[in-house]
């Protein structure tokens, strides 16, 4: 048994993070700005389960907040999620940079700190964009997600703090519900709860099920490594024309359109150097992906457990 403690557990990897390792028996702490638990009692079938997993509030951004949280913890592993998306930081660049670069750069100091060896982080396929003279859109969250990637093999090279840096694409499945690329996940709730939506994008998009993103995050803390590794994460691309020809397969009635730019992110990155450096973790196809979001977003709203009004 190892212990991990994961920040940003308030998030939708976080959330699936954390159930994963429960239902490992592996001991999981969690570090959020909010005690808001909501996603992680969304995947649990019973709500209660949530509420067992040691929970500590505190700002990533604040030093002393980590640190604290590190000690109490003493984790073997963190898994270092916390950030603020791209419209949060377009909204508020110094923010933005507060909660994504500093935040970055406290995990970095605790670890070290506290001589833990196992630390992986969520970088992000908008750290491709950066700096590559193609149409591909260049962002604030890229700029901070490609200085976390230089903070990571500074901390290596002078300090000997290993870590792995995994950029997943757009992830989607139930408890993804916030920023840019969280629509398709809000078109599959809205299909199956009856209401219309419009995807605000089109194109081919590199779609990770979210189940598969958290498997990879786990597989990749399960041992020390030697270095500062960054890897691709992209899951399945597919297009978004596609993916609502597929929504109204399963729900004929649905009023489900894509309309717009396409998304001006990579969708052809390869997965296969992560697996082959951190080994196998859960491979989930898009079909089988978004059936098992469809069954589960089924389900909880028949249980009135989950919230239809989409930001």
């Amino acid at each position: 048994m190892s212990s991990y403690l994961i920040t940003g557990a308030g998030g939708c990897i976080g959330a699936w993070i954390i159930k994963q390792l429960l239902d490992a028996g592996e001991q999981v702490a969690a570090f959020d700005i909010s005690s808001d638990r909501r996603r992680l009692e969304l995947l649990c079938d019973d709500a209660a389960e949530a509420r067992t997993v040691a929970w500590e509030v505190g700002n990533i951004a604040n030093a002393d907040d980590v640190l604290r949280a590190v000690a109490r913890f003493e984790p073997e592993a963190i898994i270092h999620l916390a950030a603020l998306q791209v419209p949060f930081c377009k909204a508020d660049p110094v923010l933005g940079a507060q909660v994504n670069v500093v935040g970055t750069v406290n995990i970095f100091e605790a670890a070290k700190q506290h001589n833990i060896k196992r630390v992986v982080y969520a970088s992000s396929v908008a750290a491709t964009a950066m700096g590559t003279q193609t149409s591909w859109l260049e962002t604030l969250y890229g700029a901070y997600k490609v200085c976390n990637e230089q903070t990571a093999r500074v901390y290596w090279s002078e300090n000997g703090v290993s870590s792995v840096g995994i950029r997943p694409s757009v992830v989607y499945g139930p408890a993804r519900d916030q920023g840019m690329s969280a629509k398709p996940t809000q078109a599959m709730l809205a299909a199956v709860a009856g209401k219309p939506f419009v995807i605000p994008f089109t194109g081919t998009v590199g779609f990770v099920y979210a189940a598969e993103a958290a498997s990879a995050f786990i597989q990749a803390a399960t041992k020390e490594r030697s270095g500062a590794a960054v890897f691709d994460l992209n899951g399945t691309p597919q297009t978004v024309a596609d993916v609502v020809k597929m929504l109204i397969s399963h729900y004929p009635e649905a009023d489900i359109r894509c309309e717009g730019e396409p998304l001006p992110f990579p969708a052809d990155m390869s997965d296969r150097p992560l697996r082959a450096y951190i080994g196998d973790y859960e491979r989930i196809d898009f079909v089988d992906g978004m059936t098992q979001t469809l069954a589960m977003f089924s389900r909880r709203l028949g249980e009135n457990r989950i919230d239809t009004v989409f930001q």
